[in-house]
């Protein structure tokens, strides 16, 4: 039986435009590559030319994180095979498609600089400009992230015989030599093996460099009260609790504490959004440590992080929000907070109409308190007030987007063996998140400007 070719109804330009909106070309145009295509093309004239499509290949990887394509040998794939796909990421029919050892290569040189988070602080700064993020309060939280790896076993150390230790107080010699020996430990230990404090006086930079991010064995409370255990990473992020922008993100080792990434991130987005400005930063209760209420207070804004109780007694004429109680102990409401004097203003509780006490005096009427009594229990609004619990609820913008990130962005998808490539592989898929939400942004916006 002989076989009937059939000319093509339309041409290649039609089908392209039938089979899809060009999503991937306005997703593009929100992304400036010049800081990434410095790292990877030649530094001089001289020499071989380099064939490679540079560009391509990173348009590719982005769409790759789009169409959820979990491996680069997928994504080849998708490149030979169709043709369209090929054409979005800005190939040509004439060149061919690069090999995974080209891939790998681009995504060493990408993991060993920091181009792609420039790239992602540009797309941010256009949102900034363009009137999108416009929001007053950030909110900051950790997800867990599993590694590509299995944890290795863990290796049996040998027991060292134990020396009895001497009783009683040591020689004046002997106590100097071991407070030297203590004073060189603590000197030669970096910056996240330190308590929090000592990361206030450090720059952003350092901060970031110093971050551990090789994987390891972390643990978790989950909502149920059971401990959750993962080989990994963390991956930390600041975001605008309206809009829901990242505005910025750090991935660490699984072991790391979630509070010694807040001052981080804090000091990252006034790093590079210096003339931003936000009057919340709502996080939960792992971040209840004074030196972050320090590093917000110097934004001039106010932590509204849930208190964590560690083994404090009561405190006597107050309450479980440590607003003062009358003699018979109703708590007193939360007025109003003077930003001149820094202080918290109480008034009497409802229940004072009544009490045949109201008119002695011991019943005071109004109760002022200084925040900078102890950060950690007085901020503004209140704690326990409604305005407070209002505010402490927009953290929950920064878990939709942890869990945005891992449904359709693949961050629980790393498939590298390196911290450093890992932490590229985050940030990438913060970049297309953020790409992504500036234009339904515009979009949004051109619809509104054509319906008025």
């Amino acid at each position: 039986m002989p076989y009937i070719r059939h000319e093509s109804l339309f041409s290649l330009q039609d089908l392209y435009d039938l089979d899809r909106e060009h999503r991937f070309e306005l997703i593009f145009a929100t992304i400036d590559l010049a800081p990434i295509l410095r790292i990877v093309n030649k530094k001089s004239r001289l020499g071989a030319p380099v064939e490679t499509n540079y560009s391509a290949m990173v348009y590719s990887l982005i769409a790759g994180i789009i169409e959820r394509i979990p491996t680069i040998k997928d994504l080849l794939k998708r490149l030979r095979e169709d043709v369209l796909f090929r054409f979005d990421c800005g190939f040509s029919l004439a060149e061919s498609i690069p090999s995974a050892s080209t891939y790998s290569r681009l995504i060493q040189k990408l993991s060993q600089s920091d181009a792609l988070e420039e790239v992602s602080q540009n797309v941010v700064k256009h949102a900034f400009e363009e009137g999108f993020i416009l929001d007053d309060t950030v909110a900051i939280d950790a997800t867990h992230i599993e590694a590509r790896d299995r944890a290795p076993k863990k290796q049996e150390q040998e027991k060292k015989p134990t020396v009895p230790k001497k009783r009683g107080r040591k020689p004046k010699q002997e106590r100097e030599a071991w407070l030297l020996q203590k004073q060189q430990e603590e000197q030669q230990k970096s910056i996240y093996e330190k308590k929090i404090a000592d990361q206030l006086d450090v720059p952003y930079k350092t901060l970031r460099e110093q971050m551990p991010i090789a994987p390891e064995w972390g643990v978790k409370c989950n909502s149920e009260g059971k401990n959750l255990n993962w080989y990994g990473f963390k991956g930390h992020l600041v975001g605008a609790a309206q809009s829901q922008y990242i505005l910025g993100a750090l991935l660490s080792s699984g072991s790391m504490n979630d509070g010694k990434a807040a001052i981080p991130l804090l000091k990252g987005l006034y790093a590079q959004f210096p003339t931003y400005r936000f009057r919340y930063a709502t996080m939960d209760a792992r971040y209840d440590y004074e030196p972050i209420y320090e590093e917000v207070r110097k934004w001039n804004a106010h932590a509204i992080t849930a208190y964590n109780r560690r083994r404090e007694p009561e405190m006597e004429g107050f309450d479980e929000h440590f607003a003062p109680t009358c003699v018979r102990e109703y708590s007193y409401c939360y007025d109003s907070y003077d930003s001149k004097y820094e202080t918290l203003k109480y008034v009497r509780p409802k229940e004072c109409e009544s009490c045949p006490l109201a008119h002695d005096s011991l019943c005071q009427k109004v109760y002022k308190m200084k925040v900078t009594t102890d950060l950690r229990k007085y901020v503004a609004p209140a704690r326990g007030s409604a305005s407070w619990k209002q505010i402490a609820k927009r953290r929950s913008a920064v878990e939709r987007v942890n869990a945005y990130l891992k449904e359709f962005f693949q961050v629980n998808n790393v498939r590298h063996r390196t911290g450093a490539k890992a932490r590229l592989h985050f940030i990438l898929a913060t970049l297309v998140y953020n790409s992504m939400k500036l234009v339904v942004d515009r979009v949004n916006k051109q619809q509104k400007a054509q319906a008025a």
